[in-house]
C-alpha cells in the first residue's frame, strides 16, 4: 500500500479531526485548551495565551487579543470574533506548527479601510478585518503556498494568497478563494 500525501493527509486531517472549525457553532465541541502566540509586525508586540479551555471562551484572554490585534494605524480596539481564533489555531494545528504566527493586520477600523482602500491596497469596501473576522498572517518556517493550503482545506472561510507582500488572509465569511 502506498503512503499517503501530504495533501491527502491534510485532507484527512480536516475531514475527521477538525470539522468543527468550519462550523463555528461546534467550537464548544474542542475539548481542552486552546492557545495562540502571535507577533504583530507594525507594532512589535507579543502575545502568548490560552483563549479557551474546556469548549469555553476565557474572556480575559479575548479581551487581551482584542487589545493586541487592534488597529495598528489608529490604535482602535474592536473585536475579534473567537472562531477566527479558533480557525488560526486549526491551522497551526493542522500543520503541526507551535510557532507564533505574524501578523499583519487583525482588526481594522472604518476609516483606516476606506484610507487604505483609497490608496489602492486591493482592500474591500466592506472588509471583514472591520468586524474581526479576518486576519492576514504568516508562519515563520511554513512555505506561504503551504499555509494557504492548510486553511484552504480547513474550509473555515475566505483565504486569499499574497505572494507578493507575503501574507495569507484568512476569515470566517463565506467559504472562497482568490
Amino acid at each position: 500500500m502506498p503512503l499517503p500525501t501530504r495533501r491527502r493527509l491534510l485532507h484527512l486531517a480536516a475531514a475527521t479531526a477538525l470539522p468543527w472549525v468550519a462550523r463555528p457553532a461546534h467550537a464548544a465541541a474542542w475539548r481542552g485548551e486552546r492557545a495562540l502566540s502571535l507577533v504583530h509586525t507594525h507594532t512589535r508586540e507579543r502575545v502568548a495565551l490560552t483563549y479557551a479551555a474546556d469548549g469555553q471562551y476565557l474572556p480575559d484572554a479575548l479581551e487581551r487579543m482584542n487589545r493586541f490585534l487592534r488597529d495598528h494605524y489608529t490604535g482602535e480596539v474592536g473585536l475579534i470574533q473567537p472562531p477566527l481564533l479558533d480557525l488560526l489555531h486549526g491551522v497551526q494545528r493542522l500543520l503541526g506548527q507551535t510557532r507564533a504566527f505574524e501578523v499583519i493586520s487583525g482588526y481594522r477600523c472604518p476609516a483606516t479601510n476606506t484610507r487604505l482602500r483609497r490608496e489602492g491596497g486591493g482592500v474591500a469596501t466592506r472588509s471583514l478585518h472591520m468586524d474581526g473576522k479576518a486576519i492576514d498572517v504568516r508562519l515563520p518556517g511554513v512555505p506561504l503556498a503551504e499555509l494557504r493550503d492548510a486553511a484552504l482545506e480547513l474550509r473555515g472561510g475566505g483565504v486569499g494568497y499574497y505572494p507578493g507582500p507575503q501574507f495569507v488572509h484568512v476569515d470566517t465569511g463565506r467559504v472562497r478563494r482568490w
